[in-house]
């Protein structure tokens, strides 16, 4: 069954979900750059926002907006004002099983790379430095993985952890799957047990004001002088100030950052630091993750216009 409807696609994403939308009778005006001042001007024209991380959907341009959806294609709302749109009965929808393999991989990939050092050993070989009697890593296998956040991706990441034979961790403010606990031999314990415990912590959690830096000054310390810090979720979630006191200090091993408090980030002083490894919020950066959340999103969203949910 067609659909029809105006849609504007303000950020870049995969032409699948484009295609899909096109052939099920939508017209798609794609706008990839556009600016805030004319997305205000322009929302009212459109039944469906679709961005990704770029694009605020401020207050301001809901309040502008004739939208029915308003649709992320990646995993959080961050950028979208959802009580906004929920006052003006818009549905907010996302993509947030599209990622999970992608930022999984990316997690465990920074893992490896804090565990041996890699990025120091590639530039240092590149300079023509043969540093071979400084680069003893550690091994993954066997040392205890911290999950903070045990959903989606949690999960999975959990899977190929456990795959490479560490043993795993798991705190949840909700109920964790009874069936993935006896699957991987995860231990739920508390938030506190788990950083003094863990040789290796991954943050999978949204950005909520109880998970605002959440790993400050106090829950740093809780942390074992030889552990690593992985952060692929959000970067509101750490003090960032108080990681780079900790790393600086050597209170901590190291830390392999996606994300950041602000980006791209302003402070150089914590990507200054040898034992901080850093990418820019790369995690849902693949092919396949972007192909899939554009299609996921594309037909949800005529799937809604339709009214089968």
């Amino acid at each position: 069954m067609q659909v029809s409807g105006r849609v504007i696609v303000c950020d870049f994403i995969d032409q699948a979900g484009i295609d899909s939308m096109k052939r099920a009778g939508l017209n798609v005006d794609y706008k990839p750059e556009i600016k805030a001042d004319e997305l205000v001007k322009t929302a009212k024209d459109y039944d469906v926002l679709v961005v990704r991380s770029r694009t605020k959907v401020t207050k301001d341009v809901i309040e502008a907006s004739n939208a029915k959806i308003i649709a992320r294609v990646g995993v959080g709302l961050d950028n979208v004002d959802v009580k906004a749109a929920e006052a003006k009965k818009i549905k907010v929808i996302n993509a947030p099983e599209a990622a999970s393999i992608a930022v999984s991989e990316l997690a465990i990939g920074l893992m490896i790379s804090l565990a041996r050092s890699i990025p120091r050993a590639d530039a240092e070989t590149k300079k023509g430095n043969w540093i071979k009697k400084e680069m003893m890593g550690s091994q993954l296998s066997g040392k205890y993985l911290g999950i903070v956040g045990v959903g989606n991706i949690g999960r999975h990441i959990g899977r190929m952890a456990k795959a490479l034979h560490m043993n795993l961790i798991g705190y949840d403010p909700f109920p964790i799957s009874k069936e993935f606990i006896s699957e991987t031999g995860m231990i739920v314990t508390d938030l506190n047990t788990l950083l003094e415990s863990a040789d290796f912590v991954t943050c999978h959690v949204p950005t909520t004001p109880e998970t605002k830096h959440m790993f400050n000054a106090e829950r740093l310390a809780k942390m074992k002088p030889t552990a690593y810090l992985v952060n692929t979720s959000r970067g509101e979630i750490i003090d960032e100030n108080a990681l780079y006191d900790a790393l600086k200090a050597g209170r901590l091993a190291g830390a392999a950052l996606d994300v950041f408090e602000v980006e791209p980030p302003t402070s150089k002083q914590l990507l200054g630091l040898p034992n901080v490894v850093c990418t820019p919020h790369v995690g849902a950066q693949t092919r396949e993750a972007q192909e899939l959340a554009s299609t996921v999103i594309a037909e949800k969203i005529i799937q809604i216009l339709r009214g089968v949910i």
